[in-house]
Formats: structure tokens, C-alpha cells, sequence
């Protein structure tokens, strides 16, 4: 039985491109849960996340098999690519994407991720109740907002590897995390939670 332990994604999509069905087995394998939970954060519905989870490896395979697929070092990077893009197309056809405006009222207040290390346990203890009371309150922002900051605070990409996934400008992305932690710091308000996070 042939195994692939040894190869990279890129090896392996390259290798199913060329005809070999077990390494896109050995992919799928490696890659759905991540980018299933990256669905699901983003829109919010274990449903509609199983729908665009299946549109998007049907789109993966079409494009491996056309050979679309170059080996940049980056494939979970074009992964996530098109599972936005999936999920962007969903939206634009249902029309429900909705993107908070900025308003006069608006603050600089940002998260700050090295804030987030914990050198004791109440340390840890305070910061896994703060990411509880973010992750609630990212649960109500609009996709694009949510996006950004899930791929910014959980999969530790920079701004400009999110423009590029997102298919926006570094302005964009930098202007959507903005709104995002506006927002989140309006709704801790209303709610009375205490967040002391900085960018």
C-alpha cells in the first residue's frame, strides 16, 4: 500500500493532478476538518457550512484535475481561497451580505495578540474567558468582518496573506478588522463585558 507521510500538500495536489486518487484521499484527510471549521466560523450555520464544505472540494477537485494548481508553498493558503470564494458567491446570490458602515461614534480600539499569552493560570484563565466573550461576539458580525478576524486571531495570518486570500486590498482588510472590533467593543458595551484586548 502506498503511503504518503512523507509528501507536502503541494506534492500531493501536484500528484493528483498527474492521476493518482489516493493522494487527494491523504489531502482530504490532512486539510477537511481545518478548513470546515473555517466555514463554519465564517458563516455560522453547521448546515450551510456542510453545503459550502461540499462546494468547495468539488471546486478543488475540477481545479486539480484541470490543473490549475501550482505549487507555491502555500496550499492551505489557496484552499482557503476558495472556500471564500464559495462562500462569497453564496452570499452575492442571496443578497444577504451586509457591511457595517463606520459612523462618527467610531474607535481605534484594537486587539492586541501578544496581550493574549498567559504567564500564570488566572493569567490563562482570564484570557480563555476573554476569547469565550470574543468568539460570542463574533458570532454577530457579518461574514466579511467574522472572516478577518477569525483568519487574523486564529489562524495568525498577517493583513496582507488575508488580502491576498480574500481577494482585497491590504486597506480593505485593515478597514473590515477595524469595523469588526468597533463593532465587538459597541456590543461588549450593551452586554457589559470587560475586554482588554489591543492590536
Amino acid at each position: 500500500m502506498k503511503t504518503f507521510v512523507n509528501h507536502s500538500d503541494e506534492e500531493l495536489a501536484l500528484l493528483y493532478s498527474a492521476g493518482d486518487v489516493k493522494a487527494f484521499d491523504e489531502l482530504l484527510a490532512r486539510n477537511q476538518q481545518k478548513l470546515f471549521n473555517y466555514i463554519l466560523f465564517v458563516v455560522g450555520d453547521q448546515e450551510l457550512a456542510n453545503d459550502v464544505f461540499q462546494d468547495t472540494f468539488v471546486k478543488i477537485i475540477v481545479k486539480l484535475q484541470e490543473g490549475k494548481y501550482t505549487d507555491s508553498g502555500k496550499f492551505s493558503f489557496w484552499l482557503t481561497r476558495i472556500a471564500h470564494n464559495v462562500i462569497m458567491d453564496r452570499y452575492r446570490r442571496q443578497k444577504s451580505e451586509h457591511i457595517i458602515e463606520p459612523n462618527k461614534e467610531n474607535d481605534l480600539s484594537q486587539l492586541r495578540t501578544d496581550t493574549l499569552t498567559a504567564g500564570n493560570r488566572e493569567n490563562e484563565y482570564v484570557n480563555t474567558q476573554i476569547m469565550d466573550d470574543v468568539r460570542h461576539l463574533m458570532d454577530s458580525l457579518p461574514a466579511t468582518q467574522r472572516e478577518v478576524v477569525y483568519m487574523r486571531y486564529y489562524q495568525d495570518l498577517s493583513f496582507k496573506e488575508i488580502a491576498e486570500i480574500t481577494g482585497v486590498s491590504i486597506n480593505t482588510s485593515l478597514g473590515r478588522m477595524r469595523y469588526a472590533l468597533i463593532n465587538m467593543r459597541r456590543m461588549a458595551k450593551q452586554h457589559q463585558i470587560f475586554l482588554n484586548l489591543d492590536l
